[in-house]
């Protein structure tokens, strides 16, 4: 199998203001409701781009003419969803990622105690689960990364806004220039292997939909050559560096009261406004170009095709946040922002919950609609989840003061078991 898989994903980051001399785990009372509602509106946001790493062979991620339909309604759905969605909720992800250390270690701090060990133990226990969901549950996992992306950007994390703001779009750089001169220096043949890696041949699209169509076994060893195939391929040149440069960047938003909500209305209109003039225009181009181009890899993953996306995603990431802010700062649609923030709140739990949904529905170990439906369908599957968590999440936490997987991993990290259910 030669399409490389990839999701932007989340990890749980209970991101929290801190309370003075506190070393255990963030309390409820302490969380920051802008990064819930922010984390929640994001864990949605993901399953439009992540629905088609589920539903459809792996190439299709990067060249959706490869599978299925793409004209009429399908065509727009692609359209709507790269401008929209594609790079940009992975981008949030990976900058709560970074806020998340900052605060979760702020409090050790405060009361003289180190913090990476905790820390160390906390990302530790993310790559383990990381390493599960990736070969036991779907390939596109991103928790993996998140936790080795961390484990060195924690280093960082004292430093003040404009540093780490001048690192993090030095991490970015790298990521985009690994992937630009790869095709640009390396010889015609080399290159042409490296677009052949994000293509897939008539027999390879028949074989992914047969494999995952199939028994658990047959599953189990696509799953595991696609997570290879990322972790080997993707990380070290990529994910690695966009996602610890974003992370970077996370660390100085929260430093500069930009994700707490706490900078003024005209602060967030002016960011939101500038965010969509500069992003805007660069994501439509980008769908227009790859769609002019035939989505051919050395345009669209090694050349100019990439830029367009890559650069308009941060605006358009820029723009979310603001909008987010300033929903949170006037208290409109308050309904709408609980549930949302339920849903962030149990982030970890909910994206594992993706996974486990959509596998059952198009895997062969379960429904076996893999390779079967349309991009309209898969839109229906999007929104009846995203009514399931919108539902549950809040229903859970009414009477638990985490999700499952959230409490696991307090527990594990912690050594010690943490209260689960709320008191009545």
């Amino acid at each position: 199998m030669n399409g490389r898989v990839w999701s932007p994903v989340l990890t749980e980051n209970r991101l929290a203001i801190t309370s003075q001399h506190s070393t255990g785990p963030v309390a409820l009372k302490d969380r920051l409701d802008s990064l819930d509602v922010l984390r929640g509106f994001a864990l949605l946001g993901i399953l439009v781009m992540t629905i088609q790493g589920f539903a459809m062979v792996s190439g299709a991620y990067f060249d959706p003419s490869l599978h299925m339909d793409l004209t009429g309604l399908n065509w727009w759905i692609w359209a709507v969803s790269h401008v929209f969605a594609d790079s940009k909720f992975m981008a949030i992800f990976s900058l709560l990622f970074g806020a998340g250390i900052v605060l979760t270690t702020r409090r050790r701090g405060e009361a003289g105690k180190p913090a990476w060990t905790v820390f160390y133990r906390r990302n530790a226990w993310l790559l383990v689960f990381g390493l599960i969901h990736a070969y036991f549950i779907w390939s596109g996992d991103i928790l993996g990364a998140y936790a080795i992306a961390g484990f060195v950007v924690f280093w960082m994390r004292g430093l003040k806004v404009l540093p780490l703001t001048i690192i993090g779009l030095v991490f970015l750089s790298i990521a985009l220039a690994l992937s630009l001169l790869g095709s640009l220096t390396a010889p015609l043949e080399m290159a042409n292997e490296l677009a052949t890696s994000f293509s897939m041949t008539a027999a390879e699209i028949s074989a992914e939909i047969e494999a995952f169509q199939g028994n658990w076994f047959q599953i189990m060893a696509e799953r595991s050559a696609q997570s290879f195939d990322m972790q080997v391929g993707s990380i070290p040149f990529y994910l690695f560096w966009r996602a610890g440069g974003l992370m970077l960047i996370g660390m100085a938003l929260l430093k500069a009261d930009i994700l707490s909500a706490k900078r003024s209305d005209r602060f967030y209109w002016i960011m939101a406004v500038a965010g969509l003039v500069i992003g805007l225009p660069l994501v439509i181009t980008s769908a227009t170009q790859l769609d002019a181009n035939g989505w051919d890899p050395l345009f669209a993953q090694f050349g100019v095709g990439l830029l367009y996306n890559y650069v308009g995603s941060l605006g358009m990431t820029a723009a979310y946040i603001a909008i987010v802010m300033l929903m949170v700062r006037s208290g409109f649609l308050q309904g709408l922002q609980n549930r949302l923030a339920a849903v962030g709140r149990m982030a970890f739990n909910n994206y594992i919950m993706h996974s486990v949904l959509c596998t059952l529905i198009f895997y062969g170990a379960g429904l076996g609609f893999f390779g079967s439906v349309e991009r309209w369908g898969q839109v229906l599957i999007v929104l009846a989840i995203w009514a399931i968590q919108l539902i549950l999440s809040p229903l859970w936490l009414s009477r638990f003061r985490f999700g499952p997987l959230e409490w696991l991993w307090r527990s594990m990290t912690y050594w010690r078991i943490q209260p689960f259910r709320k008191a009545s």
